[in-house]
């Protein structure tokens, strides 16, 4: 009986490579940001943030403006309203609750993509896509869960699970115009927009400007250059990554944040090291394929799984 060549049980693109890449740089910055909030306010620091993350991209791709269609105006502004509440909210909830309760909390994203691919793109994850989210779900409570009791959804919880429903969005909205436009426009739209959204969000919240410190000023200059790099980086590489296969890498984030955390003088616990493994597992896991077979006669041919 004939069967189908396999295909090697793990196959990185160079694409999901460099997602893997650019996820270490998103866990480190948590670190950064939490110690930012001591000075300045959340939406302003995030508006900062992201004015410099555009500034940058602005020096190497202002004259490809020029070709800027309404399309990709359209999927900037999408996508950057998207990362404003996402970034905004999760910045806005680290006043009130420690690093690993927001990594944790905002790791909720992770199930949350598939069902929102589902509703809007109407593409049903595969099961094997289905049990490697799994697997790096139950990896991320005990990298990034909290050691005592369960959460009390305080505001700054609250608004941090919110974000969780922003960040799933952007991830969709970037496969959804994926492949339509051009990369360097679009990135430079949604950070102008997610600036632009930030700073108004400082009203309702009643923010004022804070003196410009040098670590402010050092934090935003860091995460927006990091910023700058995570968002080109996205909007490449998920023109050929599915959204579940590039959600189930950026479950890596905690484990990430946990190393930089370990560098600062945190030390993790063997729950979180366990926890790390389970997440590498669903990563490999969402890579494999149940392969179908040829037909043969007299048998009905199996569809493939995953």
């Amino acid at each position: 009986m004939a069967v189908l060549p396999a295909r090697p049980l793990l196959q990185l693109t160079r694409q999901e490579l460099v997602l893997i890449f650019i996820t270490m740089v998103w866990g480190g910055t948590f670190l950064v940001v939490h110690r930012a909030m001591a000075h300045s306010g959340p939406f302003f620091f995030v508006g900062l943030r992201f004015a410099t993350a555009a500034l940058l991209l602005a020096c190497f791709f202002w004259r490809y403006l020029r070709a800027l269609t309404w399309l990709e105006v359209r999927a900037g502004t999408l996508i950057g309203v998207a990362i404003a509440g996402g970034y905004g909210l999760q910045t806005w909830g680290m006043q009130t609750i420690s690093s690993s309760q927001s990594a944790f909390l905002t790791a909720l994203y992770v199930p949350v993509v598939p069902l929102l691919q589902w509703l809007i793109l109407r593409r049903p994850p595969g099961i094997m896509a289905w049990i490697g989210i799994a697997l790096a779900f139950c990896g991320l409570i005990l990298v990034a869960g909290p050691q005592q009791g369960g959460l009390a959804l305080n505001a700054g919880e609250s608004a941090t699970l919110l974000s969780t429903l922003a960040i799933a969005a952007e991830i969709i909205l970037i496969s959804r115009f994926a492949g339509q436009v051009d990369v360097r426009r679009v990135t430079l739209i949604q950070l102008l927009v997610a600036s632009l959204c930030a700073f108004l969000f400082m009203i309702p919240n009643g923010e004022t400007l804070p003196a410009l410190s040098m670590p402010l000023v050092l934090s935003a200059t860091g995460l927006g250059a990091a910023s700058a790099l995570i968002q080109i980086t996205m909007n490449w590489a998920q023109r050929s990554v599915s959204p579940v296969r590039a959600t189930v890498i950026y479950a890596g984030e905690p484990v990430w944040a946990g190393v930089v955390g370990r560098i600062a003088g945190e030390r993790l616990p063997a729950a979180a090291l366990l926890g790390g493994a389970l997440i590498v597992c669903g990563v490999i896991v969402s890579e494999l394929r149940l392969r179908r077979r040829k037909a043969v006669p007299g048998r009905t041919p199996q569809e493939p799984q995953g």
